[in-house]
């Protein structure tokens, strides 16, 4: 009986999405309201910091540069609220925050370590950076610059539309307000279980199943 009201609940989270977006995630009218932006960003990212140039600049010492070529990339997309946009902002205008940053934000997108390694390190980063008002250790602000570096790997995570959409599709999601690992494996799990109860759909990459989650949880979508 679980089992069957398990599959209910994902087969009605999968009709919510194609109510919206007919042709899934090759959807046209997906990819200009979800995905593009995304990829774009991405994009942006592979030109501007890839790891030989993000290598460079920090070589050079120019950790400015960074923060800012990182921040404006981030500016383009909607995943941040103002008010994180600002603390980040804030964080990095000194000459140590911005180091922090930068060193920091290496060693999570292109470490060798784990990836718990790298994202434990990164909150740690984050927990340093100076702050004026907003603190700048949230979940959106810990995960969207993964996410926009490398979408196979890291995920983004904005904590109110994940747990209404782990709700809606009746998975258990380990959620605590701090950035901490065991929430992020939590997430990506649950991405990864999407994944595997929707094959027909074919996601791409984590910004695929992201969206879908955001599609499942979000007030924008209401049916």
């Amino acid at each position: 009986m679980e089992t069957e009201k398990i599959s209910i609940k994902k087969k009605r989270s999968l009709k919510k999405f194609l109510h919206f977006f007919r042709k899934g995630f090759q959807d046209q009218k997906y990819l200009d309201w979800e995905r593009n932006y995304k990829w774009n960003a991405h994009k942006v990212w592979e030109e501007q910091l890839n790891e030989k140039e993000f290598k460079r600049l920090l070589d050079n010492e120019e950790y400015h540069e960074i923060a800012k070529r990182a921040v404006n990339m981030e500016s383009k997309t909607n995943l941040l609220f103002s008010f994180e946009k600002m603390a980040l902002r804030d964080a990095v205008k000194p000459d140590k925050g911005a180091e922090i940053f930068s060193k920091g934000l290496f060693n999570y997108v292109y470490g060798k370590e784990p990836l718990q390694v790298r994202f434990e390190n990164f909150a740690t980063t984050l927990s340093q950076l100076p702050r004026k008002q907003t603190r700048v250790l949230t979940w959106p602000l810990q995960t969207v610059f993964g996410f926009i570096a490398n979408p196979d790997e890291h995920i983004f995570l904005k904590p109110r539309v994940t747990q209404a959409a782990a709700e809606v599709y009746d998975f258990d999601f380990d959620y605590k307000s701090k950035p901490n690992w065991n929430t992020y494996q939590s997430l990506i799990k649950f991405a990864k279980q999407i994944r595997k109860d929707m094959p027909s759909l074919k996601p791409r990459d984590f910004i695929d199943l992201q969206s879908f989650i955001w599609v499942l949880g979000s007030s924008e979508y209401e049916t």
